[in-house]
């Protein structure tokens, strides 16, 4: 009998934690729910904690504690809220659970992630920016703790069960990340200029938040999966390419020195890559839809465009330079994003700040978390401050 794997959610009310909440209600017997965190969605929070009845719910934003204790009191729940970072770090490290998903967006879930590296969790990894901001200490924490990694993205997930099981990189040649191309595949950069954030979002196969759909149609979200590659599979970066295929139905690729190249195809829904990772080594159902090639008939590749697309050659650029470069480029990243989603940054000037704040702020040693959040909150500071030449440019 499949012995019952207790899990720490964080990040329960984004799209990721809703696929994962979907696998889990399937597997009753297998899985339960000991943790769920939000980052300000209360009442989402509370909605899930009736439905999940986990032991524990954290809420990010510390002002919104005492909301989150009285709505769980008014539902009569026994499950016991808390609030902020080191609640977030305490709940991840926490040995009631075996298993953490970690699917909190951006920066934020960088030291969580880090927490269950060390405490030798299942952890189940679908948050970037831990690999792209502290990849070399996560790698380290990961082998400290005895932790057992799983990526999630469906990129580095389909990497993982195409390399072989006993973690050698023996006859590897290059890994193959697919991206879609995103809602403008096929545009001139100059056709880009007046694209709104309505647009930017409607990715074309997949339903993600406004941020990560933003970053996928600069291929800034696959500049960053290149990184992450680079630290979860120990590949260097002149061995990882990029190859969009517009279906998303192969979701990566391992090319092997004998000619070989194994791909790993499925319908694009993150449930699978979540299934695989909650029952590793085993396969369990998901509620994915089998793929159904002959209905499909085609699928096409191309490379990618660096001119229309240059944020996927920034992420190139951070990755080469090492230490404190890649947190700059996310931390730039992330306020330029935001910026453009609030309509006060053209398409186009995203790469531009990202590039100039990189520019600007010297690359250190990535030696401790610390070092990285004040090289990231330098990038910050700095994106903002160019923010203004940039929206009138």
């Amino acid at each position: 009998m499949t012995a019952l794997r207790r899990i720490a959610l964080l990040g329960a009310t984004g799209s990721i934690g809703g696929s994962a909440l979907d696998v889990i209600a399937r597997h009753p017997g297998r899985f339960a729910v000991d943790a769920l965190s939000a980052h300000g969605k209360v009442d989402a929070l509370l909605d899930l904690c009736v439905r999940f009845r986990p032991r524990v719910a954290v809420i990010a934003d510390p002002a919104r504690e005492t909301e989150l204790r009285d709505g769980l009191r008014a539902l009569g729940l026994a499950t016991i809220g808390r609030a902020g970072e080191a609640a977030l770090d305490e709940v991840a490290a926490d040995p009631a659970s075996d298993t953490v998903l970690a699917a909190i967006v951006g920066a934020a879930g960088v030291s969580s992630t880090l927490a269950a590296a060390h405490a030798g969790k299942r952890l189940l990894l679908a948050n970037k920016e831990a690999v792209v901001m502290a990849g070399d200490l996560l790698m380290r924490a990961v082998a400290a703790g005895g932790a057992r990694l799983l990526p999630i993205d469906s990129e580095h997930n389909a990497i993982y069960q195409c390399l072989p099981p006993d973690g050698s990189r023996g006859g590897v040649r290059r890994l193959l990340l697919t991206a879609s191309g995103g809602p403008f595949r096929g545009r001139e950069r100059a056709s880009l200029a007046a694209v709104t954030p309505d647009e930017a979002c409607a990715h074309p196969n997949w339903v993600m938040g406004p941020k990560i759909s933003v970053d996928s149609s600069t291929l800034m979200n696959k500049g960053l999966e290149v990184i992450e590659a680079a630290h979860l599979f120990g590949i260097a970066p002149d061995r990882i390419d990029v190859v969009v295929h517009p279906q998303s139905v192969v979701h990566s690729l391992v090319d092997y020195e004998d000619g070989s190249v194994l791909a790993q195809l499925g319908n694009p829904d993150m449930r699978t890559a979540i299934a695989y990772g909650l029952a590793w080594p085993e396969r369990i159902a998901s509620g994915v839809a089998p793929l159904d090639l002959a209905a499909l008939a085609r699928l096409d590749f191309e490379a990618p465009d660096f001119d229309a697309f240059p944020c996927l050659g920034l992420a190139y650029v951070a990755l080469r330079a090492g230490g404190s470069a890649p947190a700059v480029l996310n931390a730039a990243n992330e306020v330029a994003v935001a910026a453009f989603l609030a309509g006060r940054l053209r398409f186009l000037a995203i790469p531009a700040l990202i590039e100039a704040t990189m520019a600007s702020i010297r690359v250190e040693p990535a030696d401790d978390l610390a070092v990285l959040r004040a090289c990231d909150a330098a990038a910050r500071r700095r994106a903002r401050e160019l923010l203004p030449d940039m929206e009138r440019a």
